[in-house]
């Protein structure tokens, strides 16, 4: 008769008491789960796969989990390309305006950078004179009282004022911003000192200031200069604005937790308080463009600013006073096409930014995440997650 050996009672013993804790751990697991969840191990608490390790060490699941977590270069930067390029790409395009918007501005910068290119340079006797608008291919706009192309006027007159526009509208944003950010977040004395300013340039009309910069200055062929010269004390009110919404955000828990972890003032305002701001930065902006581009127009109307070259206020004085285009209909496209020139141009900015706000919208960013990883899963031949479905775990050889 064979002996047992104490030493192999004992480990027939542990053998049972570990099986016996094993099926209670199961069977405790399996009452208290969730419909989809896989019961988890009472010895290691993680999600069984029907595979438990032999040496004491890690499971198997422990090291899927870890493969899972860990993700590649490629992963991570086609993580990054949709979070910051796709997904905003499609908030814009599933709105009528911000696509309207954005096809606009894309034909404005499409015809300051590549048009000079295609179109003949503007000069006299280029045509013949006064032809109206759309009676030809050639001059589909027309020609001046000197035979000049109406297009090509339009096109070599665009870089400048593109120029003008950026400028303007990034100097405004920009300095705006700074201050009212730096303001409204230190406080103290730096807050009365730079808000002191502030004032004294709200006080200021522009109009006059303008003028007098611009007779004063040699801003001749300066389209940078004469951006900021429009806008030289818009950034005031931007800044009173800003300070307030800071004034807010400052106080608010994530930024009060990123100060006590010891972060620097640059990264808790570039972090936590700038993204607030977008979108009332981004209508600004929009605003300032539209301001440049209203201003600028009406200053090279009324003969105020300094030329050389074309200019779309320049060609509308033309058109009045030598044309009498007010008056004369043959001269009248003339007038017509620079000013729906630049109605264009700032509607399509304006449908932009409206459009543009969507981006800044959590709720928007969510819907669409969730519809390109949707989209990933189509692809890639994965059916959808089912609710309500109790799914088993796998056995070790497979099964269910």
């Amino acid at each position: 008769m064979h002996r047992v050996s104490p030493t192999d009672r004992d480990h027939s013993d542990t053998h049972e008491a570990r099986d016996t804790a094993t099926d209670l751990g199961e069977s405790v697991a399996h009452d208290d789960l969730a419909p989809g969840e896989r019961p988890r191990s009472a010895i290691t608490g993680h999600a069984r796969n029907g595979r438990v390790a032999t040496d004491g060490g890690a499971t198997s699941s422990e090291f899927q989990q870890m493969a899972e977590v860990s993700m590649t270069d490629s992963e991570r930067r086609r993580q990054w390309f949709e979070e910051k390029i796709l997904a905003p790409a499609r908030i814009v395009w599933d709105d009528w305006r911000a696509r309207t918007g954005v096809l606009v501005v894309l034909c404005y910068l499409f015809m300051g950078t590549i048009g000079p290119k295609l179109v003949t340079a503007p000069r006299p006797n280029q045509g013949p004179l006064l032809i109206g608008a759309f009676r030809t291919l050639e001059y589909p706009f027309g020609t001046t009282q000197s035979g000049t192309s109406i297009l090509s006027q339009l096109v070599y007159a665009t870089p400048s004022m593109l120029i003008m526009i950026a400028s303007g509208a990034v100097f405004t944003v920009g300095l705006g911003t700074a201050i009212g950010t730096l303001a409204g977040y230190k406080g103290g004395r730096l807050d009365s000192g730079l808000m002191t300013v502030t004032d004294i340039m709200m006080t200021i009309p522009g109009l006059p200031l303008t003028i007098v910069l611009a007779a004063a200055l040699d801003i001749r062929g300066s389209p940078i200069t004469i951006g900021i010269l429009i806008t030289i004390n818009a950034w005031a009110g931007l800044a009173r604005a800003v300070r307030s919404q800071v004034l807010t955000l400052r106080d608010a828990e994530y930024v009060e937790a990123s100060r006590i972890m010891g972060m620097k003032t640059s990264t808790i305002i570039g972090g936590d308080i700038i993204p607030n701001l977008m979108p009332y930065i981004t209508m600004n902006f929009v605003q300032q463009a539209r301001a440049v581009i209203f201003g600028s127009v009406g200053l090279y109307f009324l003969g105020v600013l300094p030329y050389n070259g074309v200019n779309w206020g320049v060609m509308m004085n033309a058109a009045v006073n030598r044309a009498g285009a007010t008056s004369s209909p043959a001269a009248f496209h003339w007038l017509l096409i620079p000013m729906l020139t630049i109605i264009v141009l700032a509607l399509g900015l304006t449908l932009l930014a409206q459009g543009a706000d969507r981006i800044f919208n959590p709720r928007v960013r969510a819907r669409h995440a969730k519809s390109i990883a949707s989209d990933d899963r189509d692809d890639e031949g994965e059916d959808p997650p089912k609710k309500g479905l109790n799914v088993g775990w796998e056995s070790g050889d497979g099964g269910i």
